[in-house]
């Protein structure tokens, strides 16, 4: 249903344009001129009950004449007209509608009562909406222009690959511009607003089927519809279309500036961040950036590995290139020594190493730079060659044979992507383009490109091979705070590794199940009231005999009764003394948008002071837990460093991706949990948790 709806409103065989305009620069006459202008085939019925003819196409006085009901509606109607115009509508038996008037939930209590209205009527005949407070929507591909974006005024956009997905409308038309400036066609295009009912989830869904689609640049302030949007991006990972997406509302400022603006909340911003990981979304840090990697996905090809080759006629740009591939995962990978010996040979005082240094030699002599990256592009085995031009493809004298030169060096590359660095005017770029060279005009901007490319490719790779990861079986959670023992008890049949312990009531002596633990042991008070024991003196260490347990007992519970006078004391948990291996914190809690979310980091300073902490939605498998371990930034610790043994990462994956499953199943029953510490062992040795709290549902 969703298919053929979203198949209505962005493909459709004919429209319906309420509050059709005489005028073509005004909301209701600019999406009827561009559906004339366009070449659109479909049927136009224009809706004006004071004219017989808009723009020359004749008009209806009301949507209840039109000769048949229409796969689309536009609404350019003030926002105290909408709900009527939408119940037409519903009774005409219009599938779509799109709902370009703000003032509606963004704008206080009166618009949200309105849009809830207008949403009601729609509802009542399966109609759907779009907006309000969007820019519509078009499809190159058909040239069906249903907006009154600005963006359009100057000529239309040609499709090709790229399509745009954007809560904002602003937005959404600023990078079509950018784009169309930097030569990329934009096939599909879909506002969403205050998405009353369509939102950009469902709309994502959508384009990421259509087979003209690689890469979607998508904005968003928040997310309405969890399970919609993880489906639009499983379906996206599927079908091998880049996604690459800015979300907005980073800062607590951000946060709020987005609610006010659409009515949405932006949520967590670091749980958002691990849910597009997960999903192997790249997040742009800004729009240059998100037109920069559109361009590389649309333009480079089959990626086929990491290693760069850097041709360059100035040391300091080819080292500076250096520096900046390194940092965006590219191997700079040195070339051959055969080939450096031939290479010098050709120009003793050059550098044949990578960066491939020609000198300025090269400018006065072509042949020799043709020489110089041909053996690169035929020997180096570099899946990237990059060349750095600077203003030399601009030159009047010099323009044409360097062009010849590059023509020469590269005709055989046909398993290397070719990019340039060069200043120089559109005309001369699309040249470029044309015989194969990506062209950017800084080289930050091309290696960092390479890399996030490089890195969407590992990201479909490794979703390939990864099975749907099963929610785990319900059990049930008393709805009541449970001291540690009691959470123990439910997480272990979770699958979460518990050392043996034996509880002991407060009137019990405690010796015989000293005895069957062993020494040294561990005491620790057991009492829902104090979640955080070591504050109460409520955990004692290393106690070496029955004698000393009983003792460690009674002065624990005189000390806890003094400190919090007003908890219930169950009893006290004895347990082994666990040393060795290495201290991680896991966690799980529900995100208002996302549902059950687990958390994994190290523990100690690296989680209180560096926060070296990650996330991922439940529930996932063992790969996706191998993938969150490995992100962090002290997964070297785990894999054993200054002559440690590793550690058993196996075990904590296994370990992680059961407690999603069990998060997954049982998010509707606990607010949070904490495991802290959990001690990853040798490898083979397994993990163990040795604290535990769950906090129930409130």
């Amino acid at each position: 249903m969703t298919h053929s709806v979203l198949n209505a409103l962005l493909n459709p065989d004919s429209v319906a344009l309420i509050g059709a305009s005489d005028h073509p620069a005004r909301i209701g006459g600019r999406p009827l001129r561009y559906l004339m202008t366009s070449g659109y085939q479909g049927e136009i019925f224009p809706v004006n009950p004071n004219r017989e003819h808009v723009q020359g196409v004749r008009a209806y006085p009301d949507l209840a004449s039109l000769p048949k009901a229409a796969d689309v509606a536009l609404l350019a109607v003030p926002a105290s007209a909408t709900v009527q115009a939408v119940r037409d509508c519903a009774e005409k038996g219009i599938q779509t509608a799109i709902v370009f008037s703000a003032g509606f939930a963004e704008a206080g209590d009166e618009g949200k009562i309105m849009q809830q209205q207008m949403l009601d009527a729609a509802k009542e005949t399966k109609l759907r909406l779009l907006g309000p407070n969007c820019l519509g929507v078009f499809n190159a591909y058909k040239k069906f222009y249903g907006t009154f974006s600005t963006v359009l005024d100057g000529h239309f956009i040609e499709p090709g690959a790229v399509s745009i997905v954007s809560q904002s409308g602003a937005y959404g038309s600023h990078i079509a511009h950018l784009c169309r400036k930097r030569g990329l066609g934009v096939g599909y295009w879909v506002t969403t607003g205050n998405e009353c009912d369509i939102d950009m989830a469902e709309a994502l869904g959508w384009v990421v089927e259509q087979p003209e689609v690689k890469v979607v640049l998508a904005y968003a302030e928040g997310i309405r519809h969890r399970d919609r949007f993880i489906a639009a991006l499983e379906k996206a990972q599927q079908n091998g279309v880049s996604i690459i997406f800015m979300k907005v509302g980073r800062s607590a400022v951000g946060a709020q500036a987005a609610s006010s603006h659409t009515a949405a909340l932006a949520g967590s911003d670091t749980v958002f961040d691990a849910v597009l990981r997960q999903y192997g979304v790249y997040r742009a840090k800004t729009t240059a950036e998100q037109i920069d990697i559109a361009y590389a996905v649309t333009r480079a090809g089959q990626v086929t590995g990491n290693r760069l080759g850097i041709f360059t006629l100035s040391g300091g740009f080819g080292i500076q290139m250096a520096d900046d591939a390194e940092a965006a995962g590219l191997d700079v990978a040195p070339m051959p020594e055969a080939a450096q010996d031939e290479l010098r040979q050709l120009l003793p005082y050059a550098s044949p190493v990578n960066p491939v240094d020609a000198t300025a030699q090269a400018v006065t002599d072509l042949p020799m730079m043709t020489a110089f990256i041909r053996a690169m592009i035929e020997k180096g085995q570099y899946h990237f060659f990059a060349g750095i031009l600077g203003s030399g493809p601009s030159s009047p004298t010099f323009a044409d044979a360097l062009c010849q030169a590059l023509d020469e060096a590269t005709e055989n590359a046909t398993s290397c992507i070719k990019c340039l660095t060069m200043s120089a005017p559109v005309d001369i770029i699309r040249n470029y383009e044309d015989k194969g060279f990506l062209v950017y005009e800084d080289g930050a901007a091309l290696i960092h490109a390479l890399g996030a490319i490089v890195q969407l490719k590992q990201w479909q790779e490794a979703a390939k091979d990864q099975l749907k990861a099963s929610s785990g079986s319900t059990i049930a959670i008393p709805q009541r705070m449970m001291n540690e023992h009691e959470a123990k008890h439910i997480l272990g049949q979770a699958g979460v590794p518990f050392p043996a312990e034996e509880f002991v009531d407060v009137m019990q002596d405690p010796a015989q199940a000293a005895n069957r633990i062993g020494y040294p042991q561990v005491m620790k008070i057991a009492s829902a009231d104090l979640p955080h024991k070591t504050e109460v003196g409520g955990v004692k260490l290393h106690l070496n005999s029955a004698e000393e347990v009983r003792q460690a007992k009674q002065d624990m519970l005189d000390r806890v009764r003094q400190l919090a006078p007003d908890a219930h004391i169950d009893g006290v948990i004895l347990s082994p003394m666990i040393s060795g291996g290495i201290e991680t914190i896991v966690g799980v809690f529900n995100d208002d948008t996302f549902g059950p979310v687990v958390m994994f980091g190290l523990g100690g300073v690296f989680v209180e002071v560096l926060k070296d902490i990650t996330f991922r939605i439940a529930p996932f498998n063992h790969q996706e837990a191998y993938r969150m371990i490995m992100e962090i930034k002290g997964s070297a610790m785990l894999e054993g460093v200054r002559g440690e043994l590793p550690a058993d990462i196996d075990a904590l994956a296994n370990m992680l991706a059961d407690l999603s499953q069990f998060a997954a199943s049982n998010a509707h029953q606990f607010e949070s949990i904490d495991l802290n510490p959990v001690i990853v062992r040798p490898k083979g040795k397994g993990v163990v948790a040795l604290d535990a709290l769950i906090i129930p549902k409130k």
